[in-house]
């Protein structure tokens, strides 16, 4: 069962994630019990409330015909990873999908949160791009240029990443924090010099604008996506049941969409609003696969971690490993 609503939940956030004083180093939230099993026919009056972004889980979902489930789900639209990590934590919404860089923020605030599943994706489609006249051609040229990118996104961690990797460091550039729509209006309008971004803006500038693509996350971004719950829901019998239906799907839909890659681009497209074009590109070379919450894993986000922490972005250190909960990884390996 399906019933689309985005309730108010700004009032349930206020003050969720303030955060500790720098340096000091935080830890994860007490690991909830993992009540006993309850079948799917006793779940028909609980309500999901699920936390999504435009073209993630709901079109995904949908992509894969997997939306008519035993539960109701209510969707909840956020404009990015870091508001929707906060509403988790808050316990406005029980789960949500993210990238790789909110649950670090998260966790950083000593969010209520866990990771209970994650995905890897082609980390090519994580570009830095400049006008295809530009006459940069590395990322040592950036010394003294602006890059457009949405702070706290994987874009974000990508760009400190080959920054690290050139020999810079974070000040010898100029940081133009924006969300992806007002970042491609200044790139088009010369404003800035590069713009690092995902897709499907990545597509959509290649396909709208005349760029070329200076770097990608090959080597610098690890492409991983999270499935993050509410410590107090993985602790409800029925809500830990529903939550663990809900990750089986996005897994199915994952394999069902990086197999069907037409099915996902007109649905990504109905979301989003973007030309079929442009999803299409995105979900042709995306590869969006499940994977386990595995040491590579946890050591390849505490390094992430590492590089915001480096660059003043974060303000505490913490175990990325605090935040994890694999409740759900026998469940989800035998999907693979």
């Amino acid at each position: 069962m399906l019933r689309d609503n985005v309730p108010r939940i700004a009032a349930a956030l206020v003050g969720a994630l303030a955060l500790t004083a720098c340096g000091e180093v935080t830890t994860g939230p007490t690991r909830a019990p993992v009540p006993p099993p309850v079948p799917a026919e006793q779940l028909s009056d609980v309500v999901l409330q699920v936390g999504d972004q435009k073209g993630n889980q709901r079109s995904m979902l949908a992509a894969a015909g997997l939306l008519d489930t035993p539960y109701e789900i209510e969707w909840s639209t956020f404009t990015s990873g870091p508001p929707l990590v906060e509403a988790v934590s808050a316990g406005a919404v029980d789960v949500g999908g993210v990238g790789n860089t909110p649950p670090l923020f998260g966790a950083a605030a000593s969010a209520k949160i866990k990771a209970v599943s994650a995905s890897e994706q082609n980390s090519a489609t994580d570009a830095l791009l400049v006008p295809a006249g530009s006459p940069l051609r590395s990322v040592q040229d950036l010394r003294g240029k602006t890059v457009a990118l949405a702070k706290g996104s994987s874009a974000h961690g990508n760009v400190l990443n080959m920054l690290s990797r050139a020999g810079l460091e974070p000040d010898d550039v100029d940081l133009s924090f924006m969300q992806p729509a007002e970042a491609f209006s200044a790139f088009t309008q010369g404003q800035v010099d590069a713009w690092a971004v995902w897709d499907p803006y990545t597509a959509q500038a290649e396909l709208e604008a005349d760029v070329r693509v200076l770097a990608d996350g090959r080597g610098t971004a690890n492409g991983y996506e999270f499935t993050v719950a509410a410590v107090e829901s993985l602790g409800d019998p029925r809500k830990n049941a529903a939550i663990a239906d809900f990750v089986a799907r996005i897994a199915r839909a994952e394999q069902h969409n990086t197999a069907n890659p037409e099915e996902r681009a007109r649905e990504w497209a109905a979301d989003t609003g973007l030309p079929i074009e442009v999803t299409r590109r995105a979900a042709e070379r995306r590869h969006r696969l499940p994977v386990p919450m595995d040491g590579e894993l946890v050591r390849s986000q505490q390094q992430l971690a590492r590089a915001f922490l480096d660059a003043r972005v974060l303000p505490t250190r913490f175990r990325f490993e605090d935040y994890v909960d694999r409740r759900y990884e026998q469940q989800l390996s035998a999907i693979g």
